[in-house]
């Protein structure tokens, strides 16, 4: 027990290592533990009673060789006598014989004397036989009337008889059918006269009520006796029947019910007329049945004495009987001897190689129940605990396993194979037919499944484990339902119910409440039945069911109560797996009958192994199974005759097929660097869905392509030159449709990704290589490396030198930076470095990667151009030049069940292009919006489209994800869907679209191209000549051609971000559109209005999406270079450079032409911007790159010597905790700080003093007590809640945490600088307290630099009694720099009362305050000129010198002044407050400027508080 809570332990620790290197969140519970528990017990009890009933059965098989062996002598005398007695027996049985043979011969004769006798009798009863069926046949002809007189009398009741003998006068019929009853029974009838209504006699109706009174008429008539009828009864009745109203229907009209009679005495006559006929053969019949009596009374006689002679000879038969049974037994138990002396002997040889096998196994099953109580532990700790985790994690966890059971010593098997352990090679074949992937991890994966106590869920993105087990349960009635079909709980129900398999697929990240019952096995015993309550109903769990439940999430996040309740494992397909299925896809396609020769293959040893272990189980049961001895079982011998010859053929088969499968494996080994190159794509691809959630490609979606491959790339009878052309055109082909999903910012990363692990397969690649290029020498510690040579070498670059000198080719880099300074100096000033020949030799030395390696140490804006060249290089220039979205031909790829979904962004809304293909195809194209209440519409539309074969947009489908549900199950389950129907779709972004969704449709991005080029041939795409030539106006063409550079200038400024716009605007196409349109009404006029153009433009058309007032006022410096008379003139340019301008002509295509002649890469002066912005721009984008790479790869597991994620967040907890006071101390402050002026008044500086304490004095609380519970939750006093956990993730990837920053000031530090930095903050407020106001502040240092600098001009209004609204601030910048860390470090070693050095240089201001600490972007101090000046190349943020901001009433800065605004950080953007600036923005500083405003707003220069760093 020790040891299993151990091993759950151990466990729990690994979840979170687990978590932190791969993303994947895992969990133990108590449940987890009990269901080990639970585990343990099952299977120990399975495999000890399986282990013991084979060695049971091994020993009682050796038993009985041996005593087989011992039989063999006693067999031989027991055979010697008893054919002694077989000798004496045949005499005697030869004596018996001869009087059998007599007493037969007189048997015989007396048998012929009966014969004779019985062939007289069977004459005269086949003569009575004729004759009784010719009687019978004529009398056969009057049944049907005898049948219907009976009818016709069985209608009669005795109230009818009695109401007829009640009348008084009855109708003359029914007296004359009475005087026809009465003549059939012979009674007496009147005399004859003649009637005087009728012409017949008078009718004896006086008689006929005596026979009526004489009771049981009815009777009488039924069972009138027929054969009597004489021909002068029926002569009698003649005259009656042939009257005209003697019938039946007549009979009833006056009669009633006693018209029955009518009909039966005309049956009596009718019966007559056949009967005399048949009279005669009757009594004939009766003479001769009288001879038979005789003849059988003779026979009777012979028989006797034929039985008297049978019963002597029957006596002398059983006396020979008796005498044969005695030789008969004495010969078979001769043979019996034989046959077990023979049977001894060849079970003793059949089985001799057997019987050394079984001894040492014997031996063996005895050691493995020794070993069974670790060997269990280990099994069921994998079944129980290693589902969730990947091939890697399971073995190490396994090996730890082990670990603990040598420390406790608990004895197990070595090296056990766990595969082995819990299943069998034949059950493994069969499950890789039914579709599981052989590799190590599925097969396990396949072992969780069928032998885990608990239900499993399995994740399966690939989709491959459902696909196994539907093939697995597919004859057993397996119900597949959804947690969102409408009938699940039906569904849940009846499996239960019927104990049939349930499969619920692509479950979310939660389960049904209804489940709980059924996952947690809560079964309620009712009699010999479970019953289980499913919510608020008890239903019966029969026999038979089983539970598997499926999500096609890649990374679900399931709580702790799901993990306790389900065996999670992970089922996404491996690199191994998916190789070996596309390795049978390209065989199966290009060696079609080679792929089916190794199905064919796979099932023929799959069931010669299954035989092979059932002939032997088979063989050991009847060895065991045998009463007695086994000399005594003839059919033992024929089983071990069959399980010999039939082991042969099976061994022969095995043997025949190994050489047949390494044949065919080297054959198909020729085709695996195309298998091997698709799961690589693959992978990929599936990689990119960690980088955006709405990258989704189902493995049904690549097999697809990857098909498509084999059959479109060229064919080739030379192999290596087929397989070269599948791998390129599925290369591409799979680059294009996945670039074809991605946004722009990705497609880069897409192929750079795609090269390399293109390459790390190949080896041309190494892993430390790759390792060194996504994470440079950022781990490192400046103090712990050599030191770096010279101060021009930055830090972080000498760090990314160190790292990159462990690898070969750069072992000597470090000494040789060293020795050749200036050689390296000169080649990093270089613009483009990539481009120049490097110093010491690299430049012949290293390829083009490794000139990346050198390139990304360096220069990382640097990166991007080297890595384009490692693209081209390695994977051809059609790689590196992007893929451009083709709509039509993305149509043509879709059908009816194929949505296609855009994913959009900022101008990308692709609905006019596809309106646009379908007015072009005659298409219906009907468009909605979704959102709120859309859903019905939606609804009613897809349902007319999908019958009628129109097209359905839906727009904004991350505002209906509800919906979208019945969407996929329209798409899915719909049986009759027009096949010109498709259905596009809009969305954006969002984690919980569905994925099945987004894995069934074609993704596709529309963002507009990027770069001044390719954006305007986009442009001059829509444009025809007939919209040049829309206006006779010369102004028309060349500001046509500046609308469009307007348009591309505001998008691309967008790249720089906060550089380019505060705020990230969504520019589109309908506004360069509407802007055309305005310029179109204008030019009608003839002069343009050049002022109302410019404020269209930038107040309205594009205007009106600008929300940040400094973005405002560059949209207006930006059309000021586009609408103004002089850029009507044929030599203005757009830029300095001279390159960009409207070109004057007449024609579209030389605009066209033209256009295509600008440069591919922008440089930043046609925005007006610095170099250095293009560097920042470079830099961000090579950071943000490598960044999203390294956040997709598994992070490195620590080594045994490094410290483990606890230790490193604890020290670094620890660490902070010791930097930070516990709190700012106010009452520590100087009284004369609080002393109130004339009026009463405390000075408003005081005032900014206690805000700023409390502000801090809150953040430094947060911190120390979230530090504080951090480190007992991680030596375990408290529990890790969600929030420490963030923080705990935070400090490992050195970023702040969130709880942190929302309570403090903005920031875009990483931890240390920022940690660094509120130090800072907190000594500076703390010496301000304890030594009074400093002469200069520190303007970074504050939460809230607003409220001080409100506070300074407050002071000054009460000083010179101003009205403060009237006073701004005149910024006069000093020559002398201050750094705040360096007035920190002279403050720590003053004494009391000493002053600064720095503060002895100058007297501090009598009116405002002097201020220092900013930083100037894209834009430098000349100290010299005293004024603003471009940026030196290289230098980002140059520091500002100390500034005196004097108040000043009414002041209006200089004309020529640079209005600069101010920010608490680089990103510039916040939220907008009333004045209509951003929160992030302190205050605009007038700074003096030798250029125009313009000139500094498109650079953007600006002021900031604080870097990134």
């Amino acid at each position: 027990m020790a040891s299993m809570g151990s091993f759950h332990d151990g466990v729990a620790e690994s979840c979170v290592d687990y978590f932190h290197r791969f993303r994947r969140a895992t969990h133990v519970t108590p449940k987890s533990y009990l269901s080990f528990i639970n585990s343990y017990k099952t299977v120990y009890g399975q495999k000890y009673k399986e282990i013991g009933d084979l060695a049971t059965r091994m020993n009682t098989g050796l038993d009985k060789l041996v005593e087989a062996s011992a039989s063999v002598a006693e067999l031989s005398v027991e055979l010697a006598q008893k054919e002694k007695e077989l000798a004496v027996a045949s005499a005697k049985a030869e004596e018996v014989l001869q009087e059998v043979t007599k007493k037969a011969a007189a048997a015989e004769k007396v048998k012929a004397q009966v014969q004779t006798v019985k062939d007289k009798a069977q004459a005269i009863y086949d003569s009575i036989m004729k004759d009784k069926t010719e009687a019978e046949g004529k009398l056969l002809a009057a049944k049907p009337a005898l049948e219907e007189a009976e009818r016709a009398l069985q209608t009669i009741k005795p109230t009818d008889i009695s109401t007829v003998r009640k009348l008084g006068k009855p109708p003359h019929l029914i007296m004359r059918i009475m005087d026809c009853v009465l003549i059939l029974f012979r009674r007496r009838l009147d005399s004859v006269t003649a009637d005087p209504e009728r012409p017949c006699p008078k009718p004896s109706w006086g008689e006929s009520l005596k026979f009526m009174m004489a009771g049981g008429m009815l009777q009488a008539l039924l069972d009138y006796p027929k054969d009597n009828i004489n021909e002068e009864m029926v002569e009698m009745l003649t005259p009656y029947i042939d009257m005209e109203d003697f019938n039946v229907e007549t009979a009833k009209k006056v009669c009633g019910n006693v018209a029955g009679l009518c009909s039966w005495t005309k049956a009596m006559a009718f019966f007559f007329t056949i009967n005399k006929e048949v009279l005669p053969l009757k009594d004939n019949l009766a003479v001769q049945e009288k001879k038979l009596q005789a003849a059988n009374a003779d026979l009777e006689t012979a028989q006797a004495q034929l039985d008297a002679k049978q019963r002597e000879l029957d006596v002398v038969k059983a006396q020979y009987d008796a005498a044969m049974a005695e030789k008969q037994e004495l010969v078979e138990n001769a043979n019996r001897c034989r046959r077990k002396m023979e049977a001894a002997s060849a079970l003793i040889n059949g089985l001799g190689g057997e019987k050394e096998r079984w001894t040492q196994q014997s031996k063996e099953f005895e050691a493995q129940i020794r070993r069974l109580v670790g060997d269990v532990l280990l099994s069921s700790a994998f079944l129980s605990y290693s589902g969730p985790f990947n091939q890697e994690y399971r073995s190490m966890l396994s090996k730890n396993w082990s670990k603990e059971m040598k420390t406790r010593k608990i004895p197990f098997t070595a090296d056990l194979n766990l595969i082995d352990m819990l299943t069998d090679p034949a059950t493994i074949g069969e499950w890789n037919l039914q579709g599981l992937p052989n590799d190590e991890l599925s097969i396990q994966n396949g072992i969780i499944v069928t032998s885990a106590t608990r239900f499993p869920l399995l994740i399966d993105p690939q989709g491959q484990g459902k696909v196994w087990i539907k093939n697995r349960e597919g004859g057993k009635e397996l119900q597949l339902t959804s947690l969102n079909h409408k009938y699940f709980r039906n569904h849940l129900e009846d499996s239960l119910s019927l104990g049939r398999a349930l499969l619920i697929e692509d479950i979310g990240e939660e389960l049904d409440p209804a489940l709980d019952n059924v996952l947690e096995k809560n079964f309620i015993k009712t009699g010999s039945t479970f019953k289980v309550k499913v919510g608020d109903k008890e239903v019966d769990i029969m026999t038979g069911f089983v539970l598997y439940i499926t999500t096609k999430l890649a990374n679900p996040v399931y709580t702790p109560e799901v993990s306790a309740q389900c065996a999670i494992i992970d089922f996404t397909v491996t690199m191994k797996g998916l190789e070996e299925q596309l390795l049978g896809r390209v065989i199966g396609k290009e060696k079609a009958e080679l792929e089916t020769e190794r199905t064919k293959l796979m099932e023929d040893v799959t069931a010669n192994k299954r035989t092979m272990k059932q002939l032997e189980d088979n063989l050991l049961y009847r060895l065991t199974s045998t009463q007695g001895s086994l000399v005594d079982d003839e059919s033992l011998i024929t089983v071990l005759s069959d399980t010999k010859r039939t082991a042969e053929e099976v061994s022969q088969k095995l043997t025949i097929a190994a050489e047949t499968s390494q044949k065919i494996d080297a054959a198909r080994e020729e085709f695996r660097p195309v298998a091997t190159r698709g799961s690589i794509l693959y992978f990929l691809i599936v990689e990119m869905s960690l980088v955006n959630c709405m990258y989704q490609t189902s493995l049904r979606q690549f097999l697809g392509l990857f098909d498509l491959s084999m059959e479109k790339s060229t064919k080739s009878p030379i192999t290596t030159k087929r397989i070269h052309n599948i791998i390129d055109f599925l290369t591409y082909e799979v680059f294009k449709y996945a670039a074809r999903g991605l946004y722009e910012e990705h497609k880069f990363l897409f192929t750079l990704l795609l090269t390399l692990k293109i390459d790390l397969q190949a080896g041309r690649v190494k892993h430390e290589e790759f390792a060194t290029l996504i994470k440079g020498g950022a781990s490192l510690d400046l103090n712990a490396v050599q030191p770096k040579p010279c101060k021009w070498v930055l830090d972080i670059t000498w760090l990314n030198l160190v790292e990159l000198s462990k690898l070969p080719h750069f072992r000597e880099i470090l000494n040789q930076v060293t020795n050749s300074e200036k050689q390296w100096k000169q080649w990093f000033d270089k613009e483009a470095p990539e481009e120049e020949i490097i110093p010491d030799g690299y430049n012949q030395a290293v390829d083009t990667f490794r000139r990346l390696l050198l390139i990304r140490s360096w220069c990382p804006d640097r990166t991007l151009s080297q890595a384009r060249k490692y693209i081209c290089e390695s994977m051809g220039e059609v790689f590196a030049e992007g893929v451009i979205l083709d709509i039509e031909k993305m149509f043509d790829e879709s059908d009816c069940r194929t949505p296609l979904i855009c994913l959009l962004s900022m101008g990308s809304d692709p609905t006019s292009n596809i309106e646009a293909i379908a007015k072009r195809k005659q298409i219906d194209c009907k468009a909605i919006s979704m959102g709120q209440g859309q859903e019905v519409h939606a609804r009613r539309l897809l349902q007319q489209q999908t019958s009628q074969g129109g097209w359905t947009m839906l727009q904004n489908c991350h505002l209906s994800l509800l919906f979208l549900t019945e969407v996929i199950d329209l798409i899915n389950d719909q049986e009759n869907i027009h096949p010109d129907f498709r259905l596009w779709m809009t969305t954006e972004i969002h984690p919980q679209f569905p994925i099945t969704l987004l894995q069934m449709g074609i993704k596709y991005t529309n963002e507009p191209p990027t770069g001044i080029k390719p954006s305007l041939k986009r442009t001059y795409v829509g444009i025809s000549q007939d919209l040049l030539e829309v206006s006779n106006m010369p102004q028309w063409k060349p500001m046509l051609y500046a609308v469009g550079f307007l348009h591309t200038t505001v998008q691309e400024r967008r790249k720089f971000g906060p550089l380019g716009w505060n705020i990230k605007y969504e520019f589109t196409d309908s506004d360069r559109m509407c802007a055309l349109e305005n310029l179109r009404i204008y030019c009608e006029d003839g002069n343009i209005p050049w002022d109302a153009l410019t404020f269209i433009a930038g107040e309205i058309t594009y205007g009106g999406r600008v929300t940040d007032a400094w973005d405002q006022r560059c949209l207006r410096s930006i059309l000021r270079r586009f609408f103004a008379p002089v850029t009507l003139d044929e030599s203005y340019k757009y830029s300095d450079s001279g390159i960009y301008f409207a070109p004057g002509s007449e024609y579209l295509k030389d605009y066209k032409q033209f256009t295509e002649g600008l440069p591919i890469i922008d440089e930043p002066e046609i925005f007006g911007m610095h170099e250095n912005a293009n560097i920042t721009f470079q830099s961000n984008e090579t950071m943000t790159l490598i960044s999203t790479i390294l956040e997709v790869q598994p992070r490195l597991a620590s080594t045994g010597g490094g410290k483990t994620s606890d230790e490193v967040v604890f020290e670094l907890a620890d660490s902070i905790l010791g930097k930070l006071l516990d709190k700012l101390e106010i009452d520590e402050a100087k009284s004369d700080m609080f002393e109130p002026d004339s009026k009463g008044r405390m000075n408003s500086l005081t005032t900014v003093l206690l805000q700023e304490v409390d502000r801090f004095n809150k953040l430094l609380a947060v911190i120390k007590s979230s530090l504080k519970n951090l480190q007992k939750a991680i030596k375990g006093l408290v529990v890790m809640s969600e929030q420490l956990e963030m923080i705990y993730n935070s400090f490992l990837n050195n970023q702040v945490p969130e709880e942190w920053a929302n309570a403090a000031y903005p920031s875009l530090k990483p931890l240390g600088s920022w940690v660094k930095d509120l130090v800072l903050r907190v000594v500076f407020i703390d010496t301000w307290i304890r030594q009074g106001p400093p002469k200069s502040f520190w303007l970074s240092g504050f939460f809230f630099p607003q409220g001080f600098l409100t506070g300074s001009l407050q002071n000054h209004a009460r000083k010179y009694n101003q009205p403060i609204d009237r006073l701004s601030f005149h910024f006069h910048i000093k020559d002398t720099y201050r750094n705040q860390e360096e007035v920190t470090k002279s403050m720590s070693v003053l004494k009391f009362g000493e002053e600064l050095e720095e503060d002895k240089e100058f007297e501090g201001p009598t009116d405002g305050v002097m201020v220092h600490g900013l930083f100037l972007d894209a834009a430098r101090w000349d100290d010299e000129q005293n004024c603003l000046e471009d940026a030196t190349p290289g230098e980002m943020n140059p520091i500002l010198p100390m500034t005196h901001m004097e108040p000043k009433m009414d002041f209006e800065p200089p004309e020529d002044d640079y209005t600069c605004p101010l920010y608490k950080t680089s990103l510039r953007a916040g939220t907008l407050s009333t004045t209509g600036h951003s929160t992030n923005f302190v205050i605009a500083f007038h700074v003096p400027s030798h250029r125009s405003n313009d000139y500094w707003i498109a650079k953007a220069s600006a002021l900031l508080c604080q870097v990134n760093e």
